[in-house]
């Protein structure tokens, strides 16, 4: 596995060999030695690489959780506290980016070490600062990725990375960037760019009615950062006495499919928010609800 240099100094693993950062749940060992119930949280929505993984890390002696999209492993993080985090980038429901922001919010303190994984790691090279993982980790063949997984985890429990570490990108073999992922990769990031760039504000919400997008005009509206908006129950983000209105919208739009949308009003402190409801349908099958938000104040007095 080959370390790639990004802006600041990275290292093979065999020749890295930074300065310990002290972070809480690491300590130095030697080859011999394991710390025994480390706790590590692997997100991945590929079931077989989740196994994978996590059968190297329960033979290292690591207590492992598994969660399978950004929305559960977020859920996961709320009951239980880890020392070090597996996340893919590419995945349903909250993706990669998103969540690990989401942590660096929400979970501050301890910082935990995150470990970012992609099937498209080399097709993102020139965004991965945006990312704030410590490590990040191309996925490759199986047969290979077992070795230098493992002396990932030499260099993580010896020097464990803190929050001023230098970021290092690993990848298995020569992989070289590939056409079909690159323009697929554009194609999402042109998505993410329309939402986040329309005038309203959008939020869409599982099918627990729990939130799995929010665009900053829409967080803006709630007057919440992100870290109080993802993943939590939609009701409870509006005052206790608007909530039955946003109930009855969910159900009327799910139980009369026939509309398109429903429209109703709340009010947040002095400001009147007009929010419509539809359903999200994925392939014909109801998969959650879409909710776009505006300022209610611009529709005074218009029939």
């Amino acid at each position: 596995m080959d370390g790639i240099r990004r802006k600041r100094r990275t290292f093979p693993y065999s020749h890295a060999d930074p300065g310990g950062s002290g972070m809480p749940g690491f300590h130095a060992v030697n080859r011999g030695e394991r710390k025994i119930n480390r706790k590590v949280l692997v997100v991945d929505n590929d079931s077989f690489f989740v196994e994978f993984l996590s059968e190297l890390l329960e033979g290292r002696k690591y207590r492992v959780f598994r969660a399978y999209d950004g929305k559960e492993g977020i859920s996961r993080l709320e009951r239980e506290d880890v020392d070090l985090l597996f996340v893919d980038m590419i995945m349903p429901k909250i993706d990669g980016r998103e969540f690990i922001r989401h942590v660096r919010s929400r979970f501050s303190s301890p910082r935990i070490p995150i470990v970012a994984l992609s099937g498209v790691m080399i097709e993102q090279l020139d965004r991965l600062e945006e990312i704030d993982a410590d490590y990040f980790v191309a996925k490759g063949p199986m047969e290979k990725m077992a070795g230098h997984i493992e002396r990932l985890l030499d260099r993580i429990e010896s020097d464990p990375p803190g929050a001023s570490s230098e970021r290092v990108v690993f990848r298995t073999g020569n992989l070289m960037p590939r056409r079909i992922t690159d323009e697929l990769i554009q194609s999402v990031n042109f998505h993410r760019a329309v939402y986040e760039s329309a005038g309203a504000g959008v939020m869409v919400l599982d099918q627990d009615a729990r939130v799995i997008v929010a665009t900053r005009a829409a967080r803006d509206l709630l007057k919440r950062p992100s870290e109080q908006v993802l993943n939590r129950q939609i009701i409870s983000l509006f005052p206790r006495d608007e909530r039955e209105k946003v109930t009855a919208a969910l159900k009327k739009i799910l139980f009369r499919q026939v509309l398109r949308k429903t429209v109703f009003s709340v009010s947040i402190g002095s400001q009147t928010i007009r929010i419509a409801v539809s359903l999200l349908k994925i392939k014909g099958d109801v998969a959650g609800w879409v909710m776009v938000m505006e300022d209610g104040d611009q529709w005074a007095g218009r029939v």
